[in-house]
């Protein structure tokens, strides 16, 4: 089997488009689907479905993906790297969340990044979970972290931690409450402080009144900024309330610059995982900085 007809299929399963498969191996659309028809008659199954919108693995793809994909990408290791090159040549691309991979991936892996013989470069890029599961899947990252748990066989993902959610706010703006926490069902009133968000679709602060108040927040974000570290510098600012991990926050309630308006019994919580394209744990230097990353989540309850 040609194995250059094995990579088109593999980018093609990844990117679940013969269009975007043809950008990513910088061919035409035409090559890749001629490709993939050469492919499916040696093979005499369909490898896909052709649908309005892109493409659907059949049974059979997805089986061959799973196969060959851990393979190709060992080969595509070899060839950039060399058979005998150290292993502190090779790069790790690290995908996920700003804030999180900011302040507890990247210092955590930063470690591995010295000349110790298995050390690697480390190259980080920030997305949202669609986003980051995409660009791995389509080859682009080794290692990401993500909110979202993937679907299907090409992606693997193993629980990493869970992140505690708090409603903070400044303390001036608590006492407009009357009291620096609220009852254990008492949700602010929508006049009672602004709301500070990374999105106008307020996902935090959403995810937090209908898990602990049951309801949904009524108030519109009054400060809109798509980073949780803007959002709580503007919390300790005075701006108004906001929903934010525990663990971005901690120095500040520490501190007395933010106060926590309410403490429920079982506080909201966020799992993150860690994802890899299915059969690269087999490489060396994605496999320790897996484990790595899982050994320091241990420690960041």
């Amino acid at each position: 089997m040609d194995l250059a007809l094995l990579r088109t299929f593999v980018t093609v399963h990844r990117a679940g488009s013969f269009t975007r498969a043809a950008a990513l191996l910088g061919l035409s659309q035409p090559a890749v689907t001629s490709q993939i028809r050469t492919l499916e008659r040696q093979l005499g199954r369909p490898l896909f479905l052709r649908q309005a919108r892109g493409v659907t693995p059949t049974t059979m793809g997805d089986e061959l993906a799973h196969k060959a994909a851990p393979h190709l990408d060992a080969l595509v290791e070899i060839a950039e790297t060399g058979p005998d090159n150290d292993a502190s040549l090779r790069t790790l691309h690290l995908a996920g969340p700003p804030e999180f991979t900011a302040e507890r991936a990247l210092p955590a892996l930063t470690e591995l990044t010295g000349d110790d013989g298995q050390g690697f470069a480390l190259r980080a890029s920030f997305g949202n979970a669609e986003e980051t599961l995409e660009g791995l899947a389509a080859g682009h990252h080794d290692l990401a972290i993500s909110t979202a748990r993937p679907r299907g066989a090409l992606l693997t993902a193993t629980t990493l931690c869970d992140e505690e959610h708090v409603l903070v706010a400044a303390p001036h703006r608590a006492e407009q409450l009357g009291s620096t926490q609220l009852g254990p069902k008492d949700a602010p009133a929508p006049d009672d402080l602004p709301v500070i968000e990374v999105h106008e679709s307020l996902p935090f602060v959403s995810r937090y009144w209908s898990s602990v108040f049951d309801s949904r927040p009524a108030a519109p974000g009054t400060v809109i900024v798509p980073d949780l570290r803007a959002v709580l510098a503007c919390a300790i600012a005075g701006a108004g309330l906001a929903v934010l991990p525990r663990y971005l926050c901690a120095l500040a309630l520490k501190r007395g610059e933010v106060v926590p308006l309410h403490e429920p019994v079982i506080p909201p919580l966020r799992t993150y995982f860690l994802v890899v394209r299915t059969g690269t744990l087999a490489m060396p230097h994605i496999a320790r900085a897996h484990e790595w990353l899982q050994r320091a989540a241990t420690n960041w309850g």
